[in-house]
């Protein structure tokens, strides 16, 4: 994965003319709570309403056990979308939050670590952009552990690098994908 997929394509921003390179994002989405396609098909939407975001591709939907989370939670379905952006990978973090909270995601003080959830949308990486503070941590820190992660990732982008991980490939191959089950009835669509 570059920085831009192609160096020679840049963006100007319309306001101040500042140019900007145009980034791969990859993120994965996933709910376990509530009408979860809808939620995932929302996000989708969510993304390709986005000012500096053309959405490229979507996965299949997997749907899959819960991996730490309180006993008793519900399957998730997951799946993982391509992206282009000229964002800040801070702004894309931020707009990732803003279509959580829409969907009535719950986080902060007095939630459970792992909690249920109706929407969640996690930035795996922005092109080769690294980071790790309190906020934004690029790549995402348990994405080359996480089949439901690499697994639709792999379908839409089998030739993918996690970056300081290798080849997704390589890092599926290493994973438990026992919990994980295509779901053939379920599918996203950029509308």
């Amino acid at each position: 994965m570059t920085e831009t997929p192609n160096p020679h394509i840049v963006d100007s921003d319309t306001l101040t003319g500042e140019m900007r390179p145009i980034r791969r994002a990859v993120l994965s989405l996933g709910a376990n709570l509530g009408e979860r396609l809808p939620s995932l098909q929302g996000a989708v939407n969510a993304l390709a309403d986005t000012p500096d975001v053309w959405v490229t591709g979507i996965s299949p939907v997997y749907e899959t056990e819960p991996v730490g989370c309180p006993p008793g939670s519900d399957n998730f379905f997951n799946a993982v979308v391509l992206l282009d952006t000229t964002l800040a990978a801070s702004r894309l973090l931020d707009r990732a939050h803003a279509i959580e909270d829409a969907f009535g995601r719950e986080r902060g003080d007095g939630v459970e670590t792992n909690a249920p959830r109706t929407l969640d949308v996690d930035v795996i990486v922005v092109g080769d952009r690294r980071a790790d503070d309190d906020n934004l941590k690029l790549p995402h820190p348990r994405a080359h552990e996480r089949a439901f992660v690499l697994q639709p990732w792999y379908d839409i982008e089998p030739d993918a690098v996690l970056p300081d991980h290798g080849p997704i490939v390589e890092l599926l191959e290493a994973t438990d994908r026992s919990g994980l089950k295509l779901r053939e009835d379920a599918s996203l669509q950029i509308q």
